[in-house]
């Protein structure tokens, strides 16, 4: 028994030691991309191995572009539309999850987030798109990590730079110019607010882009602009 407990003790202590390490080399990806612009993220790449099962050469549409040439329609767009309160709040919005909790309870399925901009972009940068009590707790962490060293500017920066919007399309500069024929930088409020209602199911709105509820969803994110507060 003696030699049992003491073989337990070491793998606790082997698995405690994997799990900080782990950590570690997360807070350090997220120091390093302070100023560094990451090329990938694990949501990027598991999408690329699903569309090359069918296409085999087939890349991804993306192209980095720096915060000051997307448009600030865009910017407010996205947190009209993702994260009212982004810009105040330390990477979590708890009255909008406790909102999206009691609307997921009533309707019996999950129908609402109320993820933050932080939350969504933590998961994209390191995280699979299973559901699980593990996934959540791991993306609660990163998010701690990401808010202690990234500023609000720079986490929005990459997230509109990474996130999806469409089949194989990823990132501000990519989605303008598949959808609209210009640059990031260039949207007007309505190609931006279109962009912003778009990102919840991106791949199906590539596919049906005349939809009402597309449609409705545009107009709400319009009105709702002018009072988005942006980095």
């Amino acid at each position: 028994m003696r030699r049992l407990a003491r073989w337990a003790g070491w793998v606790a202590i082997a698995a405690a030691a994997a799990f900080v390490a782990y950590e570690a080399s997360i807070l350090a990806r997220l120091a390093w991309w302070r100023s560094h612009d990451p090329a990938s993220t694990a949501f990027m790449e598991e999408r690329l191995e699903r569309i090359r099962e069918k296409k085999p050469a087939a890349k991804l549409r993306h192209q980095w572009v720096p915060y000051a040439r997307i448009s600030g329609n865009l910017k407010r767009a996205i947190v009209a539309a993702e994260d009212a309160k982004f810009a105040d709040h330390e990477g979590f919005d708890w009255e909008a999850m406790q909102k999206a909790w009691e609307k997921n309870q009533k309707r019996g399925k999950v129908v609402a987030g109320g993820s933050t901009i932080s939350q969504q972009l933590a998961k994209n940068l390191f995280l699979s798109g299973s559901r699980t009590p593990w996934r959540k707790a791991q993306e609660a962490m990163i998010t701690v990590m990401m808010e202690a060293v990234m500023d609000k500017r720079r986490i929005l920066e990459i997230y509109l730079n990474v996130i999806e919007w469409g089949d194989g399309v990823f990132g501000a500069e990519a989605a303008a110019r598949h959808y609209f024929g210009t640059g990031a930088a260039s949207l007007s409020p309505a190609q931006a607010a279109r962009l912003a209602a778009m990102v919840p199911n991106p791949r199906f709105y590539d596919r049906n882009r005349g939809t009402p509820w597309l449609e409705r969803k545009t107009q709400i994110i319009l009105d709702r602009m002018g009072a988005a507060e942006v980095p």
